[in-house]
């Protein structure tokens, strides 16, 4: 069933650790609706190979992150392995006006602070399916030195902790399959909402 334009879209927390899967299963998500939007998050961090500005983060410096913030301009910030990653609230209010579902790929900690500030969110923490795997995935990337490498499985063990603070939680061991629950978990959500 199509929604109609004049609906506000739906606000999903979507998050899980590093390496788990979220950029391949929002790819999956855009096949099954051209209604889901990525909030693109700003970050300090270096853009990684094939990353464009504007689509996948916004890379800004530490300077402009820190002006944003002063001015109340993020839905949520954190800090995480020396960088900060924050979602713009501008962006994210005009797409939900437009009847677009938004989805926040964000960590953890930054997760946290949307269900504080925003109680109805809908929040789905995206598992791997070991922790042997996420290593796996980590290596795979060939991007980060062994030391990030180490930080990011000693973050995941930390950030996995609060699965249970998330109302969904979905194992990624295929990434259609993990979409179509996310598809699922969202179009039950918005159902329930409009009865």
């Amino acid at each position: 069933m199509k929604r109609m334009n004049n609906k506000r879209g739906t606000l999903v927390l979507f998050t899980g650790s590093s390496g788990v899967g979220k950029g391949t299963v929002m790819g999956e998500l855009y096949k099954l609706s051209d209604k889901i939007k990525l909030s693109v998050s700003n970050t300090t961090r270096p853009p990684r190979k094939g990353e464009i500005d504007g689509v996948h983060y916004n890379f800004v410096t530490t300077e402009q992150f820190k002006k944003l913030i002063e001015e109340d301009g993020y839905l949520e910030y954190a800090g995480y392995c020396g960088k900060y990653y924050g979602t713009p609230k501008r962006q994210v209010e005009e797409l939900l006006d437009a009847g677009y579902d938004v989805f926040l790929e964000i960590e953890v900690k930054g997760g946290l602070q949307i269900m504080e500030k925003y109680p109805e969110v809908l929040s789905i923490f995206l598992l791997p399916p070991s922790m042997e795997e996420l290593e796996t995935r980590l290596r795979g990337r060939g991007t980060e030195s062994e030391d990030v490498i180490q930080e990011r499985l000693r973050q995941a063990s930390e950030e996995i902790k609060y699965k249970n603070h998330y109302k969904y939680r979905v194992i990624n061991d295929d990434a259609q399959r993990a979409a179509a629950e996310v598809f699922d978990i969202l179009n039950n959500y918005k159902d329930s909402k409009e009865n």
